[in-house]
């Protein structure tokens, strides 16, 4: 009887334990499916603001005490005064009230397949439905390009703004090659960095083949198609040179479209000695036309902070409990298995 008991107390154990598992796993399911139905957030941040407390904590650390307390009298007769206008402003219903001007802010770090463009369209999408002509949007860009038609994508959701006839500014801080340069050439106004990485307008494509080495292991690779030109080039079968011609002249087509996009954006440029595959740092840059100053764009708005107010617009779907779940058991895994190696002094070469 004793041990029927103890085994019955063990059962009850193992099923409640099980039970509790499988709740957990069904609550992460769900929170993974609703996840995938999650809208992002847009994330507003006041960086005039930013500017102004940065400012003033530096101000208030140089001050003694005597000049720090005069400065508080200024500072708050200035306040009042502020307050006073603009009460009077409000009163007056004045439609030609000066009213500051926004510079909206946006971030771009390009990977290879642009993906980052589903973030972009809803930023600018957003900025579009209050922004007004005496307004800017900024876009601080760095990519190395990639994909064609995620970065033509791209290049069109900045383009949305210019057909709005707001002006934008694109600000490369340190590459905009290839794709990042078809991005950056929509805009009305180029700053660059000294030695930031600039143009690259061209065209390339790597395959790898092991036909030979399939060849060698007598494998055989068989690849059926209808149309002549369904596939040019593979990585497992024998290339011909008419498919390697028609890969070639695929790329150049490509090539074509991307001087004429830039061309057309930019039609100071000698296209023809700009669009040669290389790239340049930004000094140079700006002697070939392909920006327009050599500035950061810290500088930039920090300048611009001064009269309007500078607002950053990012897009972000929020980690749901299943992302968070699996991130949590990643970093406890990662932690036991180095706690693991260093107890048996094994590390990585």
């Amino acid at each position: 009887m004793e041990f029927l008991y103890e085994y019955g107390l063990f059962l009850a154990k193992a099923v409640t334990f099980v039970v509790a598992v499988a709740a957990i796993v069904v609550v992460i399911a769900g929170a993974a499916v609703k996840q995938q139905h999650k809208k992002g957030e847009l994330d507003i941040t006041d960086l005039s603001e930013q500017f102004h407390e940065t400012e003033e904590d530096i101000i208030h650390a140089l001050l003694s005490k005597e000049e720090l307390k005069e400065k508080e009298k200024k500072d708050k007769k200035a306040e009042k005064e502020k307050a006073k206008a603009d009460k009077k402003a409000a009163k007056s219903d004045d439609d030609t009230a000066e009213h500051k001007s926004h510079v909206f802010v946006v971030d771009f770090n390009g990977s290879i397949d642009a993906k980052e463009v589903a973030s972009l369209r809803e930023e600018v999408s957003a900025i579009l439905s209050v922004a007004k002509s005496e307004d800017e949007v900024f876009v601080r860009l760095e990519s190395g390009g990639g994909m064609v038609h995620g970065y033509g994508l791209a290049s069109s959701q900045l383009d949305r703004i210019r057909q709005q006839n707001i002006p934008l500014t694109v600000s490369v801080d340190k590459v905009a090659a290839s794709g990042g340069y078809m991005m950056a050439c929509v805009a009305n106004n180029i700053i660059s960095a000294p030695f930031a990485i600039l143009g690259s307008i061209g065209v390339i494509a790597q395959v790898p083949n092991f036909n030979k080495l399939l060849k060698k292991h007598d494998i055989e690779f068989e690849q059926f198609t209808a149309g002549e030109f369904k596939r040019t080039v593979t990585m497992f079968g024998e290339n011909t040179e008419k498919g390697k011609e028609k890969f070639i002249e695929e790329l150049e087509e490509t090539h074509v479209l991307f001087k004429n996009f830039v061309s057309e954006r930019r039609p100071s440029l000698d296209i023809a000695k700009v669009a040669t595959g290389e790239h340049w740092f930004g000094t140079t840059a700006l002697e070939l036309g392909l920006v327009d100053s050599i500035q950061t764009s810290d500088d930039y708005l920090q300048g611009k902070s001064k009269s309007h107010k500078v607002v950053a617009i990012k897009y972000e779907v929020k980690k749901g409990l299943a992302e968070k779940f699996s991130k949590a058991a990643s970093l406890s895994a990662e932690s036991f298995l180095g706690k693991l190696l260093q107890r048996n002094n094994v590390f990585p070469g």
